[in-house]
């Protein structure tokens, strides 16, 4: 790693001409790819470093223009060095949402995201080439995650036949409920730690690479039954009625959607796909990866799989299995 930032150094300083200039680490994030800040003449940029071994830029690069075209605060793209993985970048700042997230400040910040994430639902179609499909492939993917990593390796539980059915039949389930929903355009990843605090243009919005068209819902719930921080159920169900509405005003739900307790459970569902994922990713960080941090993160994501669970009929062999081979494995001292 320390060749990598020798070459960023030299990057600046003999290709952009950068004169005397600060640069220390700013963020790391769950895949390859680090940021670092550099800070010269007063102000401050960020240089993404994604090795080109590991990690494409392209995706970043259009996504990034394609937000910024729908008045999406994203970083600035200022200099590229694609060849070696090296983005110069607008700084969005230190402050990402989720320390500054309370019962004062929740109304105002998550009203500004959901404005964000309309803006990115209704101005960037969902049909533009540079957005995969989330299909039925990639969603079972993701769940497998689940299975694979943490029930398998993390946990050293391996399915019986009967509790396979199960599990297949669960995911069939969660996945239709994905597909049956209209399509927008999906940031993937839009939670409280990449969401930025700025002055202008509330909230700045990063890590939108892994950006694809599908269920409406899905950035929704990443919001509001975000991995790593919770709120109380009636009060996440009246933000989501409320982007309901906003749905329906803007045209991107049909007067025949208006059922809302069909809503509800497309949210619901979506946050069970969705929060199986994660809990394979954060498993699989730690053995793959060697980032155990997430694990903490665990017991919150499962609890909101168990609760919506209880809700569902038809998701009661998910129930079945958590309970008689998760459970008693899971405490909120488990990343120790």
């Amino acid at each position: 790693m320390g060749e990598r930032l020798q070459g960023i150094k030299r990057w600046l300083t003999d290709d952009l001409g950068f004169g005397e200039f600060h640069i220390a680490p700013a963020s790391a994030d769950a895949s390859f790819r680090r940021y670092f800040r550099v800070s010269r003449e007063g102000q401050t940029l960020i240089v993404m470093d994604a090795p080109p071994d590991k990690e494409d830029t392209g995706p970043f690069l259009t996504l990034a223009r394609a937000m910024r075209d729908v008045g999406l605060n994203v970083p600035e793209i200022i200099d590229t060095d694609v060849a070696n993985g090296f983005l110069l970048l607008s700084d969005l700042g230190t402050e990402p949402y989720l320390p500054n997230l309370n019962t004062q400040t929740v109304e105002r910040l998550y009203g500004d995201a959901l404005g964000a994430l309309m803006s990115l639902q209704v101005g960037l179609p969902a049909d533009s080439v540079f957005l995969p499909s989330y299909d039925h492939k990639l969603l079972m993917f993701e769940m497998s995650l689940f299975k694979d990593w943490f029930l398998g390796r993390h946990l050293g539980v391996e399915l019986d036949a009967p509790m396979t059915w199960a599990w297949d039949a669960v995911c069939e389930t969660l996945a239709a409920s994905a597909l049956e929903q209209p399509r927008v355009a999906v940031h993937r990843d839009f939670h409280s730690r990449n969401l930025m605090i700025t002055p202008q243009n509330n909230p700045g919005v990063i890590d939108f690479q892994d950006a694809v068209a599908g269920p409406i819902t899905y950035d929704l719930v990443s919001l509001l039954r975000d991995c790593y921080i919770a709120w109380p159920r009636a009060r996440v169900e009246e933000w989501a009625l409320g982007y309901h509405d906003l749905a329906l005003q803007s045209g991107m739900l049909h007067r025949e959607m208006e059922d809302e307790i069909r809503w509800l459970r497309w949210f619901d569902l979506m946050g069970v796909q969705r929060h199986l994922k994660a809990i394979g990713i954060f498993a699989r960080l730690n053995h793959r990866d060697g980032k155990p941090g997430y694990l903490g993160d665990i017991p919150r994501t499962l609890g909101y799989v168990v609760e919506v669970c209880g809700r569902y009929p038809e998701l009661a062999g998910l129930k079945t299995l958590i309970e008689g081979y998760v459970l008693a494995h899971v405490t909120p001292e488990m990343a120790g």
